[in-house]
């Protein structure tokens, strides 16, 4: 990602949570799951204010399987600084992150402690959506670079192809979607704003 380009990113919360984010009162919440996609971080849909609803209404209507309950779906949009970015769509992050996986697999091995696996969340979830392996992976990442004295990466962006394909013999996913992953909202978010009516 080109230095200083800006994102807009969508995140999908509950309308209270929502409302005082925009009014300044606090900041979109950094998610510590074992199984997030990229890492520890605020989690934003990449241009996508669509998927940011639909994430919001799918954690209504699945409580059960989230930590966080929403009464009432909702979705605020941010601008934000990527600033010093490991971007997955590169290959220089990429390179970057496989030589922090092979650094854990021998770390692990020697405590003597299995790796963590991706897993299902459900019976027919064909893209294993508990990304527990591939958590530890990012974070152990950041970790190397602090114990190293490496700048810190601000954010953590990826492409992600998911769902069935878009047609017969397609290799384009229904799901397809951009993620990032702030690790700092304070200080890589310009500001919020409200999202206009969205047709359906």
């Amino acid at each position: 990602m080109h230095p200083g380009a800006f994102v807009l990113g969508y995140h999908g919360c509950d309308q209270k949570v929502g409302e005082n984010i925009l009014a300044g009162k606090s900041h979109v919440e950094i998610s510590r799951n074992r199984h997030d996609w990229l890492g520890e971080g605020a989690y934003f849909w990449e241009n996508d204010p669509h998927r940011a609803l639909e994430w919001a209404a799918l954690v209504k209507k699945h409580p059960q399987h989230f930590r966080h309950r929403i009464r009432t779906s909702f979705a605020i949009g941010a601008v934000i600084d990527p600033g010093h970015c490991l971007d997955l769509t590169e290959t220089g992050a990429l390179n970057l992150l496989k030589e922090a996986y092979d650094d854990m697999v021998k770390t692990f091995q020697k405590m003597e402690v299995a790796l963590p696996e991706n897993e299902k969340g459900f019976d027919d979830d064909l893209d294993l959506v508990k990304r527990n392996l591939d958590c530890a992976a990012i974070n152990y990442l950041h970790q190397l670079r602090a114990e190293r004295g490496l700048p810190e990466f601000d954010s953590v962006r990826a492409a992600f192809w998911e769902g069935k394909p878009l047609f017969p013999g397609a290799r384009i996913m229904e799901r397809t979607h951009v993620q990032v992953c702030v690790r700092k909202p304070h200080a890589s978010i310009r500001g919020y704003f409200r999202l206009p009516s969205l047709p359906e």
